[in-house]
Formats: structure tokens, sequence, C-alpha cells
């Protein structure tokens, strides 16, 4: 399985690629099992960068220094008053059951369990809902390792806190996060085909309002759009806005089958067991895509989906799926929705960057006009001086980067290229 290559490798090995197979790393991976061994590691090291789960598209985690990851470090999972204290290679699936046996829950989950908490986290990564913010949202403290191999903990009075959680790497290596947490709730997910796809402009504040956390999938071409409501609410209407409920399970890719995909038909269960849409004991597809998102203002959204409709035909030879999702706006520095309630587009291409790369210049200058900020983890044609235009807290990013890490101990290729000291 493409994963034990990637992120499993022993020390010493040469690590082959991220989870879809289209980066391969420059380095060998480093595996260190204590935190005491790894203050040594980072600190006689000239260059250093973190490799989580690998499911980043782009080289945001490669380096020509130390390589390495956290996901041998003593397993941390301590419930206290300020939250749950996890370790930062822990996948969020680790987690998330550890804290339903407690009574206990996270606001929100991605739509893969597999990834890493501290690589979500770093990222920006995110799932949906209108009162929902991104994963890092739910951070209240942050340890980690700085260049000189001390450790250093942030917490949300620090006034360097906001710019320190989506850090994409920039500020140490990430060693443990504590999270908020709240009362276990129970989900049940309904899915509706058939929904016209020119309702996601019109109706949209009627769909994305319509559950806790909803999803709706297309290709911008097929006239009719699937929505994946994810409910507190056990009731559901058999139609709704020109839909009707599934009558079976489904994947986000019509084509393929949905024995991964977690639970649906309305049954309720565990927040852990429908929030995600792939369940964790399975691998959620075999890695050969390319992914990019885009973030737009949610007041802005109509005209988003009349921009891709627009644009439909050019993705007929490359797009798996689109996903459209919303997410509630937070202070993080970096965040896709800092300072802005915020509209989500997702697109799973094939993977032939070739291919993907004239149509993505394409979309970026369609979306242009609506501010549309490119994901940090994924593949995006924008340059650095439109990522600052996007992300207006860039300036003071790259400023706390500078003063945290003075000599660009934790600077690569990419963040040279994108965020320039």
């Amino acid at each position: 399985m493409k994963e034990s290559q990637q992120v499993g490798a022993t020390k010493g090995s040469a690590v082959v690629a991220n989870w879809a197979g289209n980066v391969e790393f420059s380095s060998v991976l480093e595996r260190p099992r204590s935190v005491a061994e790894l203050q040594e590691l980072v600190a006689r090291s000239a260059k250093v960068r973190v490799l989580g789960t690998g499911h980043s598209f782009n080289r945001i985690a490669d380096t020509t220094g130390t390589l390495l990851t956290v996901a041998d470090l003593p397993r941390v999972i301590d419930i206290g008053p300020n939250g749950v204290t996890v370790s930062a290679g822990l996948r969020y699936g680790e987690i998330t059951a550890a804290l339903q046996a407690q009574g206990l829950a996270l606001h929100n989950l991605g739509s893969l369990p597999h990834i890493s908490v501290a690589g979500a986290c770093s990222t920006g990564t995110h799932g949906s809902g209108d009162a929902n913010g991104p994963l890092a949202d739910a951070v209240n403290a942050i340890t980690f390792v700085n260049a000189a191999g001390d450790l250093v903990t942030l917490t949300r009075d620090d006034p360097d806190f906001n710019g320190s959680i989506i850090s994409l790497g920039a500020l140490g290596v990430t060693v443990s996060l504590t999270l908020d947490v709240q009362p276990a709730y129970e989900l049940s997910q309904v899915v509706y085909d058939g929904l016209p796809v020119e309702r996601l402009a019109t109706d949209f504040d009627a769909i994305m309002s319509s559950a806790y956390s909803v999803s709706a999938f297309t290709d911008w071409a097929d006239p009719e759009v699937m929505v994946w409501r994810k409910q507190k609410s056990p009731d559901f209407p058999a139609g709704w806005l020109g839909a009707k409920v599934a009558d079976g399970p489904r994947h986000p890719i019509k084509a393929m089958p949905a024995d991964h995909a977690t639970q649906q038909g309305g049954v309720a269960g565990p927040w852990n067991e429908r929030l995600p849409h792939f369940r964790l004991e399975f691998t959620p597809s075999n890695g050969d895509e390319l992914q990019s998102e885009y973030f737009v203002p949610r007041a802005r959204a109509a005209e988003a989906v009349d921009v891709l409709r627009a644009l439909g035909n050019q993705f007929a030879e490359i797009i798996q799926v689109s996903e459209v999702r919303t997410i509630a706006a937070d202070d993080l520095w970096l965040s896709p929705s800092q300072g802005r309630d915020t509209v989500a587009l997702h697109f799973t291409w094939i993977q032939n960057e070739a291919a993907v790369r004239p149509v993505l210049v394409a979309l970026e200058e369609a979306l242009a006009p609506l501010d549309a900020r490119p994901h940090w983890g994924k593949v995006f044609a924008a340059d650095a001086v439109t990522l600052a235009e996007r992300y207006p807290k860039v300036p003071d990013f790259i400023a706390l980067a500078a003063r945290r890490d003075p000599d660009g101990k934790f600077r690569n290729d990419y963040l040279d290229t994108f965020l320039p000291a």
C-alpha cells in the first residue's frame, strides 16, 4: 500500500513520495522516538522540515536538510481542564475515538480521519459548516521545538498565537497541541441526489445551512449535484429543493463504490463516525490524484458558482470531483477563512500535472475578482505577490517567522518561493 512507502519508512531509508505519489522527497526520513531526541536532532541540524501523513500535494514538506516525522514520539491523549492535549503525530481518527469514549467531542473534522493533528492544523485543513471554523480554530495551546532545540509553549493570550498555529512548519517542530472540547453529540448523515446545479447559486444559503455540516459534490458540467448533510436532527424530508434522498450509500465520486464511506441513510451515530466522509479503517482511495482548493468570501458564493459552471467544460478531461463547503471566519493569520465567512471550492483532479496546470491558471484568473485564496497544501498557480494580496496577514507572518527563526532553519524552497523573507 502506498502509505507504507511514503511515511512508514524506517530511520535512514529513503522517503519515496507523498500519499498521492506526485512529490518525491529529497532527504531520508528521521524518526525520533522521544522529545529529547527530537530536540537534539533539531538543534544540530542546519535545515529541518516535518513530514506529517503526506496528504499535501506540493513541496511544502520537502527539504535538502533533515526531514523528520513526529509520528513515533510517545503517544499522548491527556484530557484536562483546558481541553485535550495530544501528541502532534497522532491521527484525528486515533484521538476522536478516545474523546468519544469519555463523552467528549471536537467541533469539527476533515474529510479524512487519517490526517495527523499537527499537519492538518499547520496547513489550514477544515471541514464544513456555517458555524464551524477550521480544525486549527480548536487549538488553544501549542508546544514546539524551536531552532535552538528548546521547547516553546504558546497559548491564546500570547500575541504570537494567531500567527503560530497555521504556520506551514516555518516556526519549529510541533510536539503537542491542546484542543477545545465539548460534550459528545450524535449526527445523522443523509445524502441527496439530483439537486439542480443552478440551485447552488439561487439557494446557496438554504443548502449550506440545512445541517451541522454540508458538502455539495459536482463536476460543474453535470446538471445535478449530490449533497451530503450531516445533521443533529434525525428528521429529514424525502424530497428537498428538487433533490431526493439517495437510494443507497454513495461515494463522493459517483462511479466509485461506497464501501469506505461513513454510514449514510440517516442512521444516527457518534460525531467522530459521521463528520469524516471516509472510515479510518480503510484507505479512501489509491492516491492517484491531485488536489486544489480555493476560498472565496461567503457573500460571493453565487458568483463563484456561476464562474465554475461557465468553466465546467474545461474541467471535463481532468476532474474527478469538486466539493463545495462553508467555513466560519477565524482570526488565525494564514487561515483561508481569516477575517471572513468563507466558501471552500475543492477540486480532485487526475494525477497529470501537465494537463492540470493550464486549467489552474484559467481557474485562478476567473476567480481572481472574487479574492480567492489558494490552499497552502495543495496545487496552485499563484505567486508570492498574489498570495500576499489575498492573505492580508502574510507580512505579519513573515516578520514573525524571521523573529522566531532568524537563521531560516525551518525554511525551504516552498517558503522561499511563496513567503519570501
